[in-house]
């Protein structure tokens, strides 16, 4: 078994990423036989997912693609009888049942739904069924979900938000940490940006932009702290 590439290396398609047995592959990827041995391609532009004996590859953008467990900021488009239509983003809308968001019976008949949410509100909510056979089911009930009143919303290409996240929520802490304000992240590839001043507001969208635009790239946690350090101290000028 022999890994020849990096990890986070780009890679394009057709570019030979691994040979040998025992390897597992994830997306992105395909096995090929040569002269009866097993070789791995990127099928894809993208960086390079190397851990152990599995590979993989990470384009370098494209739509979200739904999973069950995710969590997503959706905006309201249509309010029905006893659901809500959602913009999560992608190819497909999420459907929102009332009985997913209070914990009460609902009467459609006199109760008014537009009360709970209404078309234009934006929701921090969790997948909970997806199958491709249908749209997704959205749920208000979990620890952190709920209608989202205030903050900055901005748009990244979804295939970057593992980089601003960060291993175990390094760089999203970093972010948190460094201007004190509350930073919501959606699989999808929104985030709520909420701070006390415009201007620390204006200063993490150009970070999320620097982190967006250099995914690729190592070393880039530090040189975060750097701008982040350099430009707040600018900002006191």
């Amino acid at each position: 078994m022999r890994i020849l590439v990096s990890k986070n290396q780009l890679v394009i398609p057709g570019e030979i990423l691994a040979q040998g047995s025992g390897i597992k592959v994830g997306g992105g990827v395909f096995r090929a036989k040569k002269n009866n041995e097993t070789e791995i391609y990127a099928s894809m532009i993208g960086l390079a997912q190397v851990r152990k004996n599995r590979i993989g590859v990470v384009p370098l953008e494209g739509c979200y693609i739904p999973l069950e467990g995710d969590i997503v900021i959706g905006k309201i488009t249509r309010v029905g009888i006893t659901s809500w239509t959602v913009d999560i983003r992608g190819p497909y809308v999420g459907t929102l049942r009332v009985n997913n968001v209070v914990d009460r019976d609902f009467d459609s008949m006199n109760d008014d739904i537009n009360r709970i949410l209404t078309v234009g509100d934006i929701i921090k909510a969790q997948i909970t069924f997806f199958d491709r056979t249908r749209d997704p089911v959205l749920s208000l009930q979990g620890r952190g979900l709920h209608k989202i009143i205030n903050g900055r919303l901005i748009e990244v290409d979804p295939v970057k938000i593992p980089r601003i996240i960060g291993k175990k929520g390094s760089m999203i802490q970093l972010l948190k940490n460094m201007t004190n304000a509350q930073i919501i992240v959606g699989q999808n590839g929104r985030i709520v940006i909420s701070a006390q001043e415009l201007l620390i507001e204006n200063l993490i969208e150009l970070a999320i932009r620097k982190i967006e635009s250099e995914a690729h790239t190592s070393g880039l946690t530090d040189r975060i702290r750097d701008y982040l350090e350099e430009e707040k101290r600018l900002l006191l000028e």
